[in-house]
């Protein structure tokens, strides 16, 4: 199955970016032979919120992979446990799905067009974080939910 993380803004070397790519490294070969892959985008110009929301939402939209299962990061999503996720993603893979998107919006978060073509809305709790860490803190639990899924001792309850 190929996961892809779709993020607006870009990634500079910082220790959060290395998070996300030691994840990335440990995915690599898992059992379950899933991949992760980051898609960046940006709108450079200087817009007020509301437009700003609007064109990351359609540059969004277009970094998408054909046919891909579309899961948004939102703050108003279902909260799920480490669980509860790998649960998720063994019965998509189950279900037959190749490709799943999870799209993480701009400081004001998804424009109404994202919201109508997700599938799910996913928060990753109560706490707001730095959308650039939220990409190590994802890759972390891609990983995780491998290893629940395939038996491996990373996991601890």
């Amino acid at each position: 199955m190929r996961i892809t993380l779709i993020a607006v803004g870009k990634a500079k070397a910082s220790p959060a970016k290395d998070l996300f790519e030691l994840y990335c490294k440990r995915l690599k070969g898992n059992r379950l032979n899933w991949s992760l892959e980051l898609r960046e985008v940006e709108e450079k110009k200087n817009l007020p919120p509301a437009q700003m929301t609007q064109r990351e939402g359609e540059l969004l939209l277009a970094a998408l992979p054909r046919n891909a299962r579309v899961i948004i990061l939102d703050e108003k999503g279902k909260d799920f446990s480490s669980q509860q996720f790998s649960h998720l993603l063994r019965d998509y893979a189950d279900s037959g799905e190749q490709d799943i998107a999870f799209l993480i919006g701009g400081a004001d978060g998804h424009s109404d067009e994202v919201k109508v073509v997700a599938h799910q809305a996913l928060c990753l709790g109560r706490f707001t974080w730095p959308h650039m860490l939220v990409r190590g803190l994802f890759a972390e639990q891609i990983y995780r939910a491998s290893c629940i899924l395939s038996g491996h001792p990373y996991h601890r309850e």
